[in-house]
């Protein structure tokens, strides 16, 4: 059997950068171990997987090299905008079933944006020397109690007091994978409010050891829940988070991430991340 792949670059940074997706368009007739396979031959950290929906207008599987996954933030970006592209998203809200329910999409224009749940805080017990030790940083460097927050999936967000010391991380892949195992995890995001373009709210790193993915360039499901920790645990009481990575990434893929929350008083009541993507190729993968 052959099936047809786009490679779509997410969240790209004006024309350039991004991070790359793939998606398969009409997999219905396709196995979860079908899914898997071809997503270990594209090589890429996400691969979306796009079938008929009872509960939404199309329904979504995510696998990376490794396994099936729940969410995933720039290959659904990759998805909706593809779509938009062929004709196939007729009305800007829209919807996507997957494994662990579903969520509301909105395409508009350039962007698409993708819904999340409001966040879930969960503080670490023990374990926060080990975190610093994992990313080679010391004590003085975080700038805040690291804190695990969840809205879809959870992922540890880490603050750094400056771009020097976040391009500096020497990850040991091994720890953050026993502690993303330990809190079942995606990752660990780490963050500075330096930025490489002005205007912007942070500068963050992906990694995600436990997934296959040692860096990436852009996170849709994690800039949600950073943009949430700066606006409930660093006081930046505001609607809008732009979220760049992939600066310090080699070679660099620069991206950039925006956040919209919506809240009552100050409570964040949901939120959708969102950011443009462009195609990059088409692969041809063959399955037995």
């Amino acid at each position: 059997m052959k099936v047809q792949v786009a490679i779509i670059d997410a969240f790209i940074d004006g024309e350039k950068g991004g991070n790359p997706a793939g998606v398969v368009l009409e997999a219905d007739n396709l196995s979860n171990e079908q899914k898997l396979k071809i997503a270990q031959q594209v090589g890429l950290s996400e691969t979306a997987f796009v079938s008929t929906s009872k509960t939404a207008d199309f329904k979504l599987d995510f696998f990376t090299p490794q396994m099936q996954i729940a969410h995933c933030g720039h290959a659904t970006i990759a998805t909706f905008s593809h779509l938009a592209q062929q004709g196939l998203v007729p009305q800007p809200d829209t919807s996507k079933e997957t494994i662990d329910g579903n969520r509301a999409i909105q395409v508009q224009g350039d962007f698409a944006y993708m819904g999340q749940n409001a966040p879930k805080y969960q503080s670490l017990t023990s374990s926060e020397r080990e975190v610093y030790q994992s990313l080679g940083l010391s004590e003085s460097q975080v700038i805040a109690e690291p804190s695990i927050v969840n809205t879809g999936n959870a992922f540890l967000i880490v603050g750094v007091d400056s771009m020097k010391s976040l391009n500096a991380i020497t990850p040991s892949y091994k720890t953050i994978q026993e502690l993303s195992d330990k809190y079942d995890l995606i990752g660990f995001y780490v963050f500075t409010e330096d930025t490489n373009i002005a205007g912007r709210d942070a500068s963050a790193r992906m990694f995600a050891p436990r997934y296959g993915i040692t860096e990436e360039a852009a996170t849709g499901m994690a800039a949600g829940p950073l943009a949430c920790y700066l606006h409930d645990k660093l006081a930046i009481h505001k609607d809008v988070f732009k979220i760049e990575q992939g600066y310090a990434m080699t070679p660099a893929s620069p991206s950039c991430i925006e956040v919209v929350l919506t809240r009552d008083n100050q409570q964040i009541l949901d939120l959708k991340a969102g950011g443009k993507a462009r195609p990059k190729r088409f692969l041809d993968i063959h399955i037995f």
